[in-house]
């Protein structure tokens, strides 16, 4: 079997198991999250909110992108795995620490006391999915997207259906979901960890950790800048309104963007897997861009378009009366998820054309604007922060959606 051939094979098996992956997760996690939902109400899950959305930010600072070294360049070797293992330890040791000492200053930020034991215990998520990298990556090397998709199922069976749910019916409020985010992270790890074992031997520097460390650097500043874009709104939110109404708002979000995540955390690996085999071949990778927002706009926005019409009933059926005011922020949201999809696999056009570096620089600008409209605006409740999040992602999706078409011809 010649390359093109085993490429294809290889790439045709990637999507097929992330279309099972897909629907394996979304069917588990909109399962669990309605239960969860049920059981603790609007004002748990916006405590839990306001701790996650700073230890996701951890999660950034500790995963400074070594490990997306190991999937990016042509040719690595044993130096390579283990000097990405050794740094995201230590970067991701770090980022728990300091989220650790910081975590009474975040709950003064969102006046909260009871959000700092919240963010301690968190703060563990940060060096558990700093050293799952390394392992993860080298499964995306592979294009092993069966095994992926089996870890993070699994995972987050663990996570949720074996302790989350238990914990909550024995009222264990917010610490059902701190309890059930720690089991599937640790989960993860241990099952990446099984499926491709590699060298944990130190390595601090070699001759070409320069060059591997440029791409850490590039990805770590552009994954910096999408964090804030992804998640201002629940930021100012916190900051300006009750737990109650943060509640509403992330479970309205979750909802939404569910489906959305699953979509781009299984195809977006795959597309750029793929697409870095393809970085002399325009022709091919602009058939295979063409083909994705094909799929995007003509198969699954009509999906979201549905889902935005039935929101008010939707929300009351599946997760209760208490649940109401997120009917109209989930239709909001909804709208703007085929955009989200779309600027998250056009991303990897620019990284596999030679523009890594442009998906950074030209998203500032709207992260500036952003920042400014939700510090006007977040006060007047969580329908206007969704219109205006909403508006980001479009106006995202035009942005990087534009310059990939160009880039491709």
């Amino acid at each position: 079997m010649n390359a093109g051939s085993e490429l294809k094979r290889k790439s045709v098996a990637a999507v097929k198991w992330a279309a099972v992956g897909t629907v394996a997760r979304f069917a588990l996690q909109l399962c669990t999250q309605v239960i969860l939902a049920r059981m603790l109400g609007p004002e748990v899950y916006g405590l839990f909110a306001m701790g996650l959305v700073v230890m996701t930010f951890s999660n950034f600072l500790a995963d400074f992108g070594f490990s997306w070294g190991l999937i990016q360049n042509q040719h690595i070797d044993d130096r390579d795995v283990r000097f990405a293992f050794t740094w995201q330890l230590l970067t991701g040791s770090v980022a728990s620490v300091l989220l650790f000492a910081l975590a009474p200053a975040v709950a003064g930020y969102f006046r909260e006391p009871a959000v700092a034991p919240i963010v301690r215990w968190l703060s563990l998520t940060c060096v558990l999915n700093a050293v799952t990298a390394p392992a993860s990556s080298l499964l995306r090397r592979q294009m092993d997207f069966r095994a992926l998709n089996i870890i993070q199922v699994a995972s987050y069976l663990i996570g949720y259906i074996v302790v989350g749910i238990p914990c909550a019916y024995l009222g264990a409020g917010v610490w059902a979901l701190v309890a059930a985010w720690l089991a599937q992270s640790a989960s993860a790890l241990l099952l990446s960890w099984l499926r491709h074992p590699h060298s944990v031997r130190p390595l601090f520097w070699y001759a070409g950790a320069r060059e591997f460390t440029q791409v850490g650097a590039t990805v770590f500043v552009t994954n910096l800048c999408n964090w804030f874009l992804n998640n201002l709104d629940r930021i100012f939110l916190g900051r300006y309104l009750t737990a109650h109404a943060v509640g509403v708002y992330n479970v309205a979000y979750n909802l939404a963007n569910t489906p959305n995540a699953l979509f781009l955390s299984a195809l977006q690996p795959a597309f750029l897997a793929t697409g870095a085999r393809l970085q002399d071949d325009v022709a091919r990778l602009r058939d295979a861009y063409v083909s994705v927002l094909a799929v995007i706009w003509i198969v699954i926005a009509p999906m979201f378009v549905a889902l935005a019409v039935l929101a008010p009933d939707l929300i009351a059926t599946v997760y209760g009366g208490r649940w109401l005011a997120s009917g109209p922020i989930f239709a909001i949201l909804a709208l703007a998820m085929p955009a989200y999809i779309t600027w998250g696999l056009s991303t990897p056009i620019l990284w596999n054309s030679g523009g890594k570096h442009l998906e950074s620089a030209l998203q500032l600008p709207l992260l500036l604007a952003l920042a400014y409209a939700l510090v006007t605006l977040a006060p007047r409740g969580p329908v206007v922060v969704a219109s205006v999040a909403s508006g980001a992602l479009l106006a995202r999706a035009l942005l990087i959606g534009a310059v990939a078409c160009r880039r491709v011809g």
